[in-house]
């Protein structure tokens, strides 16, 4: 291992570690508070990956009484704490970026802000504190639902494979040039962020029956967003009429979702961080769009992947 990869480690491990201790309470945490909601994913990070965006702000809105106004005008990234942001921080990009914004009016206090690490960020939050993280469940305390409520969203992972590749060709801070082919197969061998994949959502799928934990698929959120909406509602407590549900599902609509711009996170395409010629953070939003980066041989070794690693669980994909 070389200097610079034990350096990363290292610097991954202490900010793992201070997570642990500052937000989900260990005994030398001073002020811990336990989080209300946790809003949580495999390892990917949006709704073009896996529904983290979408659920996000569905959690929101339901334990916020339907704050639509709100929801429009405080940007996202601003209503939740990304836990390991700060991780990205420590890159040659990273630091590209601050120096291309270093003269930009409020370009280089956004990538200050982005680089302060989420147990800082945290620990002066009032609740209820909402948290997004990719890590998995092993990554966490024994006395996580204990202390938390997690919302667990999974997909199909042929398109978590096609949304996670353009996620990586987008931004400017993991900067991939490999074609999908190659990418899969560090995705099969679990040499990306926040793998191995299928590890980390039989983790949660284990936990799905603690009274703290709600496992979600994407597929329902897509096909059933309503009755998905009253699933959320019960799981935190809370009761609204059809009327006000409806009212709910046509704000995060797909249509009305994409057009959104507190949720797509626009200041980071502003500073550099995503490619500027996508206009919009949310992608597709659909089910299936794997079927036109797999194809021939390629769509046996994804399938062949995902029966081999389904052998020792009862989790099903609706989409398999």
């Amino acid at each position: 291992m070389t200097s610079g990869a034990v350096h990363a480690c290292s610097f991954i491990l202490y900010h793992l570690t201070r997570i642990t201790r500052v937000v989900f309470g260990a005994p030398e945490a001073s002020g811990f508070r336990p989080t209300l909601s946790f809003s949580m994913a495999k390892p990917t990070a949006r709704v073009a990956l896996n529904g983290t965006t979408w659920t996000q702000e569905l959690v929101w809105l339901i334990t916020n009484d339907l704050n639509f106004e709100k929801a429009k005008s405080v940007p996202l990234m601003d209503r939740y704490s990304f836990l390991e942001m700060c991780m990205f921080a420590n890159n040659k990009a990273f630091q590209f970026l601050m120096k291309k914004n270093a003269d930009k009016p409020g370009g280089a206090q956004i990538l200050e802000k982005l680089s302060i690490p989420g147990y800082e960020t945290l620990a002066n939050m009032k609740s209820h504190r909402f948290i997004k993280t990719h890590l998995p469940m092993s990554l966490r305390p024994p006395n996580l639902l204990d202390t938390c409520k997690v919302v667990y969203v999974a997909r199909d992972p042929r398109d978590v494979a096609v949304s996670y590749y353009c996620f990586n060709k987008e931004n400017v801070l993991l900067g991939l040039t490999a074609p999908f082919k190659d990418f899969f197969e560090l995705l099969k061998k679990d040499l990306l962020l926040w793998c191995p994949y299928f590890e980390h959502v039989k983790e949660a799928w284990a936990q799905r029956r603690h009274p703290n934990m709600l496992f979600l698929f994407y597929e329902d959120l897509s096909k059933e967003l309503k009755g998905t909406a009253r699933r959320v509602a019960n799981f935190f407590g809370k009761s609204y009429s059809e009327e006000q549900l409806d009212q709910l599902c046509d704000f995060l609509s797909f249509d009305n979702f994409k057009k959104n711009e507190s949720v797509d996170l626009k200041e980071l395409r502003d500073v550099g961080m995503f490619d500027a010629q996508n206009k919009n953070f949310i992608r597709k939003g659909k089910s299936g769009g794997w079927r036109e980066y797999f194809e021939g041989e390629l769509a046996l070794e994804v399938q062949n992947w995902i029966d081999q690693n389904l052998r020792d669980t009862d989790l099903r994909f609706p989409s398999l």
